[in-house]
């Protein structure tokens, strides 16, 4: 019989920190328009705007996808898919996120022996 290996799940919460931070192509969380955190009670309403983008780019960091193309899959959703246009920083923030979600090693949780979602070790 095969073992299945147990899948990986997201912290969202440690995403968002990510995206929010060094992202916001938008930029909903202009500090001196819409001052704060993405989990403001005012900024609640729009917490998950980048999320399927930065789930997005996680899931191919974790599958292997090299770093560049991430990169470029962040850089087109904004400039193409967001409509942002040519943006000199879009490249450098893009790298950024990339950079931010491989070096955190509690962004990854796994299940117990019960299925419960903690963090390894």
């Amino acid at each position: 019989m095969t073992e299945i290996a147990p899948q990986s799940g997201l912290k969202l919460t440690k995403l968002r920190d990510i995206g929010w931070t060094l992202w916001d192509p938008i930029g909903l969380l202009d500090p001196e328009s819409r001052p704060g955190s993405w989990d403001d009670e005012a900024n609640l309403s729009f917490a998950d705007e980048y999320d399927s983008y930065l789930i997005a780019a996680a899931s191919q960091l974790r599958r292997g996808t090299p770093r560049d193309e991430v990169v470029a899959f962040l850089v087109e959703i904004e400039t193409e898919h967001m409509e942002m246009g040519d943006n000199p920083s879009a490249r450098p923030r893009a790298e950024a996120v990339v950079d931010a979600i491989l070096a955190d090693d509690r962004i990854w949780t796994w299940p117990d022996a019960q299925g419960r979602f903690g963090y390894p070790g």
